[in-house]
């Protein structure tokens, strides 16, 4: 496997649907890959021999699940710091404003068995009622139905919650920058966060750190939430001394919005949860998004995560407490 196509797999992983040579040679050129739909046909016919694509006559192709299987572990050395690229991409693209209350906002989407899904919002009611979700809004859908860009697969539910990346985005619009450094386990105890027990750099990981987190079994949201005392997923990010008093005020705009995610902002050039911060920085601790689905994976429910999938508009997110009662 080469990087183009590597691309080429990356391409039509994005698409559900049959598309051909031109359109994929259309959709590379912003990647760095100005290649001839001749050129295109030659790599995709290599693809098509190792099972990777699947082609449709004239038509175009379609990636296998066994080209989404090499796309997933194919170049692992040059997929690590891929993760905080991905931050940087998206925290530019969110285009949410406090203000109006419109616009872009990043989404995690998981998968759960559709015949669970009602099980599955009453376990993550709790969660959601907590100081320990990103946003009380979310996004769910049945198997078939759409997902910003994705379509849910057969037999699924698809639910999307708000990705804490999104903050990111937020605090760029108002010229605060931000330096997303680790992803990580924060203890609860007595209801209060105390400290980070476990932190995984984006900077030198091919993976989100909190999906690990949840396929690992290493959260405890659900005692967290019912019993004042466990560990939730979080991330430490730090900002700028001169930005720290309108970081500040972003957060108590934001949360008076809904989105409580900022679980606390430290002092300037002080460790915040044990973790040191650069010079002249000062840490920014901010909830997971995806605490609510480590909940349904300690509770026994199966399901699948892909943080920062995609983005959507928030005018199509619903207060999780309307979802419940719609669901139920």
């Amino acid at each position: 496997m080469n990087d183009t196509m590597l691309a080429i797999l990356k391409v039509l992983d994005r698409h559900d649907e049959i598309i051909g040579s031109r359109e994929i040679a259309r959709e590379l050129k912003p990647h760095g890959f100005d290649l001839s739909d001749r050129t295109v046909r030659y790599h995709l016919r290599i693809l098509d021999a190792r099972g990777f694509t699947e082609v449709f006559g004239k038509e175009g192709r379609k990636i296998t699940d066994r080209g989404r299987t090499e796309l997933a572990h194919a170049h692992v050395a040059g997929r690590v710091g891929f993760v905080i690229s991905r931050i940087e991409a998206l925290s530019y693209l969110t285009t949410f404003d406090l203000e109006s209350k419109t616009g872009n906002v990043i989404l995690n989407i998981s998968y759960v068995p559709q015949e669970r899904l009602e099980e599955a919002v009453c376990v993550m009611q709790p969660v959601f009622a907590s100081p320990y979700v990103m946003s009380d809004h979310v996004v769910i859908r049945r198997s078939g139905e759409r997902l910003g860009d994705i379509v849910i697969p057969k037999g699924k539910a698809g639910i999307g919650t708000v990705c804490s990346v999104t903050i990111n985005g937020i605090l760029l619009k108002a010229g605060i920058p931000v330096s997303s450094r680790f992803g990580g386990l924060v203890e609860i105890r007595d209801a209060k966060p105390t400290r980070f027990v476990s932190l995984i750099s984006y900077d030198g990981s091919s993976m989100d750190p909190l999906e690990l987190f949840i396929c690992a079994r290493m959260t405890d949201v659900v005692a967290a939430v019912g019993q004042k005392n466990g560990c939730i997923l979080a991330s430490f990010r730090e900002v700028p001394i001169v930005c720290r008093e309108a970081a500040e005020r972003a957060a108590a705009r934001m949360a008076s919005l809904g989105f409580g995610g900022v679980l606390e902002i430290g002092s300037p050039n002080k460790p915040l949860f044990e973790v040191p911060v650069g010079i002249d920085k000062t840490g920014m601790v901010v909830v997971g998004g995806l605490n609510p689905i480590a909940a349904l994976q300690e509770s026994g429910i199966p399901s699948e995560s892909k943080a920062m999938s995609t983005l959507i508009s928030y005018a199509m997110l619903e207060r999780f407490s309307d979802a419940a009662r719609r669901l139920g």
